[in-house]
Order: C-alpha cells, then sequence, then structure tokens
C-alpha cells in the first residue's frame, strides 16, 4: 500500500505538470510571446529573483515581445533537484541551481566550491564574467541541460562569541558549525579550528549553550537569523563563496534563432553583473542592521589562511580538467 507522503507527492507532481500543460496551451492561444517557465528556490526579496526580472524585461524589449520569463519562486515547482529534472525534461525551460546539483553530471563544477579559489566577491565576478568558464557551462549539453551563467550566493565567512578570529592561531581550539560536508569539515581544520556538522535550525542555541564557539555563513543568513546575537564577532574570512547556476533546456536553446539565441545569451551572462550589485545591496543592508544590534566586522589577512588549505586544494583537484580550471581562476586574482 502506497504511503500518504508517495501519494501527496504523485498527486502534486500531476498539478504541477497540468499547469504546466495547460500554461502552455494558454500562451500559444492567447499572443505569440514564448513563456519561459523558471523555476527559483527562494524569494521575490533575494538578489537572484531580482536578477531574473531584470533579465526578463530586457529579453522581452530586445525581442519585440517574442520572449518573456514566467518566475516561480519559493520552490513552487519543487526543490532544486525536481526543478533541474524539470528542465531537463523540457518541461519548464530555466531554473537556478545550487552548484553541487550540477557536480553530479560533471565533477570538474566542484571547483567553483573549493575553498579559497577565490580572493575575494570580485575575484568571484571576474571569474563568472570573464568567459573562462563557457566550456565548463556547455559540458552538460548530453545531459539535456546548458548552463548559462553562474550567481553569487555570497561568501562564507566566521563568526564568534567572545573575540573576533585574526589568525589560524586563534581558531585553535573553536568549535564551528558547518554544513553537513565532509569537505567542509577538513576547510575548518586546515583553517585551524573544529568543523562541527550541524543543521542550521540548530545554530543558535547551540553557539548560546556554548556546545559551538560560532559558524559560518553569508552576511545576509547571519542577519536574517539573528545569529548577531550569540555570535557578535563577524570576521571576515571569506573562505568559502557558492556559486549558484542558471541552467536552460538544451532542446529549446537549439530550436531558437541564431540571432535570438545570441541576445539570449548575452542577457543571461549580463545578468550576473546585475545579481553580483544587487547582492552587494542586499548585503549592506544585512551588514548595517547586524551593527545595530551589537555586531562588529572585521576585516581578516586572508592569506595565512590560503597557505594553510593548500593541500586541501591539491587534494581536491583530482582531474587534470580541474586543475586548469581552476589555474584560470587564480590567473584572474589581482
Amino acid at each position: 500500500m502506497k504511503s500518504p507522503i508517495f501519494k501527496k507527492s504523485l498527486i502534486t507532481s500531476a498539478l504541477v505538470a497540468a499547469f504546466l500543460l495547460t500554461g502552455c496551451n494558454d500562451e500559444k492561444a492567447e499572443n505569440s510571446t514564448v513563456i519561459l517557465k523558471t523555476a527559483f528556490n527562494q524569494s521575490e526579496n533575494n538578489p537572484q529573483f531580482k536578477a531574473l526580472e531584470d533579465f526578463s524585461q530586457k529579453l522581452e524589449k530586445e525581442t519585440q515581445g517574442k520572449y518573456k520569463l514566467e518566475i516561480h519562486p519559493n520552490e513552487l515547482l519543487g526543490d532544486q533537484r525536481a526543478s533541474l529534472e524539470l528542465v531537463q525534461s523540457g518541461a519548464i525551460q530555466l531554473a537556478v541551481i545550487a552548484n553541487p546539483l550540477v557536480e553530479n553530471f560533471n565533477k570538474n563544477f566542484a571547483v567553483l566550491a573549493m575553498p579559497y579559489v577565490y580572493d575575494n566577491p570580485e575575484h568571484q565576478r571576474k571569474a563568472f564574467t570573464s568567459g573562462i568558464l563557457d566550456n565548463l557551462f556547455s559540458s552538460t549539453t548530453s545531459q539535456g541541460f546548458e548552463v548559462l551563467t553562474a550567481y553569487t550566493a555570497g561568501a562564507r565567512s566566521m563568526y564568534t562569541k567572545g573575540a573576533a578570529v585574526h589568525t589560524p592561531a586563534e581558531m585553535n581550539g573553536k568549535k564551528i558549525r558547518v554544513m553537513q560536508s565532509d569537505t567542509m569539515i577538513k576547510m575548518l581544520s586546515c583553517m585551524g579550528g573544529t568543523g562541527v556538522p550541524m543543521g542550521q535550525g540548530e545554530v543558535y542555541s547551540a553557539i548560546q549553550q556554548g556546545v559551538l564557539d560560532g559558524a559560518e555563513n553569508n552576511e545576509i543568513t547571519y542577519n536574517d537569523l539573528k545569529q548577531y546575537e550569540v555570535a557578535p564577532f563577524f570576521s571576515n574570512t571569506r573562505h568559502v563563496m557558492v556559486a549558484d547556476l542558471l541552467v536552460v533546456n538544451n532542446t529549446f536553446l537549439t530550436q531558437m534563432s541564431a540571432e535570438d539565441q545570441a541576445t539570449f545569451r548575452r542577457l543571461a551572462k549580463a545578468s550576473t553583473e546585475v545579481e553580483f550589485d544587487m547582492w552587494n545591496q542586499a548585503l549592506d543592508a544585512a551588514k548595517k542592521n547586524a551593527i545595530s544590534h551589537g555586531a562588529t566586522f572585521t576585516d581578516v589577512d586572508i592569506k595565512p589562511f590560503q597557505a594553510r588549505c593548500e593541500k586541501l586544494q591539491s587534494q581536491l583537484l583530482t582531474t587534470p580538467e580541474q586543475k586548469e580550471i581552476f589555474q584560470k581562476i587564480r590567473a584572474l586574482s589581482e
């Protein structure tokens, strides 16, 4: 007998499918605009959502109304894994997907989230907009999708109670919450501390009760979850900068005219610059709010941390392709 959860999943899938099919039929009947259904897992306030809106407006204008995005936030079309499957099948055209999901198709994507592959956000912006990743992004076409561009999800840094962290020596003995990832645990070790894998919902109370000395994340999450109340010392170690990827159905892309496809690709890549600017605006607002509640932000010389993590970087670079991508990104460092 099928469980209620399984039945609910089937019903939800059927409703989504019916919605998609109905939407397509209505669009063809009402006008000639091609609606590009786009899955997004976060809210309308997220900088990535706003960049997608900007992309849609410019695309509609430059193609004289031929194309526009219809963005579905808050996982309305399913979680990121389900959204990627919808893109692969052609049920929808676009989705924003976390980089680790695409690593399942090509392990070389792992380089984009390695510790200290980027020096700072501007270095990451250069890597995403310079064209050096184009071959990597097109490597998934045989799987039914292509990566159009990458968006930033911010830099992860340390925040602690008691005092700010400036050096690896000051990390000694500190228990820091990390995502449930072997790489993240190893990264904390090379930075001088001890990584404690834990769900995000437990972090606040764990720091409050002394189980943890701190955690690591971006400024926006730090502010949104009010973790400045228990760990007011934010040190800009910028050890990992996360990438989210805008993916497109390959069949849809190849069926566009050469002119429209060129416009589509150009505007998709340009949306990365927009997203970085919007992320920085949101980041500034988050920092100001956290500071108003007692948080302090400290700039850190990351070179000693980078040096300690060089061995881990070498261990994570397992293929010639990964080493080449890593070298290209590092070559853009100022």
